[in-house]
């Protein structure tokens, strides 16, 4: 297949907002390397993902020496690891090689490099120091991993079953908006969110939830720093799973401060998921509302079996 050129490739594969790790520390590599790749070989984006473990159990060996010098080569080779789990969706996403089990395959590997990674640094330092404080730290991290993505896996169906009954509510509209009679009154059609008749189920206007609104005005100043951030293409989840396991793996092991690294990255990403949470709670509110502007007879027509997973 024809390469198109490096500007066109970033265009193509790299992520609109990421996290500021990856903007800063691993595009700038992954990148190229993953449009070389693409010119010159056949590596495949799964061969890849396998690339990625292998060197993180490799950062592994390194970690549980527990000595500086093989902690600094455990960083810098867990550094490698994940430049090449940032390479395999990029070269899915330029050759459209992707697969769903690809997908599967990278979940399960990030999974079992963070796990091994943690039980290695922590106990090749309980082996050095005999301090039990790394078996309570090498449980935290696995636990935060865990928790980070159990989190973002509900948060992200509590939002898909929001939108899925916004939709149901918007196509009832309209289809009550069909077979209403030309003689109803004023005040009947006032309570009902405007809904376009005409348009088809999927392309039905549903009323927006806009959680950002809701949570920016209870920050203001926060508004020119997201800006700031989103325009260097940086995500605002400054402490997200990425920079937690990067402070953990690399930041730690090469200052010599894991366990002050370790608490302190920890802690940074608890308020970041509380973040969440508070955004899902206003999300949640501003659902309510909407539903509610339908009517509460409505509300129990468009609402599925599930819906206690939305009051959760």
């Amino acid at each position: 297949m024809d390469i198109p050129p490096l500007a066109e490739v970033r265009r193509r594969t790299e992520k609109q907002r990421d996290a500021w790790w990856t903007v800063l520390l691993v595009d700038p590599v992954a990148t190229p390397l993953v449009r070389w790749t693409a010119k010159w070989t056949r590596i495949s984006p799964n061969q890849i993902t396998w690339g990625s473990l292998i060197l993180g159990l490799i950062a592994a060996a390194c970690f549980v020496q527990g000595e500086w010098r093989w902690l600094a080569v455990g960083a810098l080779i867990y550094h490698c690891s994940f430049i090449l789990d940032c390479m395999d969706g990029k070269l899915a996403r330029l050759t459209g090689r992707g697969s769903e089990f690809g997908a599967w395959l990278d979940y399960i590997f990030d999974r079992i490099r963070v796990l091994v990674c943690a039980i290695a640094l922590m106990g090749g330092q309980f082996r050095s120091t005999g301090e039990t404080a790394y078996i309570w730290l090498a449980l935290t991290v696995v636990f935060l991993d865990m928790l980070r993505y159990l989190d973002a896996l509900e948060i992200r169906k509590v939002r898909q079953g929001m939108r899925r009954k916004l939709l149901l509510r918007a196509d009832e509209a309209a289809l009550a908006r069909e077979e209403e009679p030309s003689n109803s009154s004023t005040e009947q059609r006032r309570t009902e969110p405007e809904v376009d008749a005409a348009a088809p189920a999927s392309e039905t206007a549903v009323p927006r939830i806009s959680t950002p609104r809701l949570f920016f005005t209870r920050f203001p100043g926060y508004v020119r720093f997201r800006d700031f951030l989103v325009n260097h293409r940086i995500r605002t989840h400054l402490i997200s799973g990425i920079e937690f396991q990067m402070a953990v793996f690399i930041i730690g092991p090469l200052t010599g401060a894991i366990v002050g690294v370790t608490i302190g990255a920890g802690v940074l990403l608890l308020l970041f998921e509380l973040a969440l949470v508070y955004r899902l709670l206003l999300a949640t509110r501003e659902f309510e509302r909407v539903m509610a502007s339908y009517g509460p007879e409505d509300i129990t027509t468009a609402q599925p079996a599930d819906s206690a997973s939305v009051a959760r």
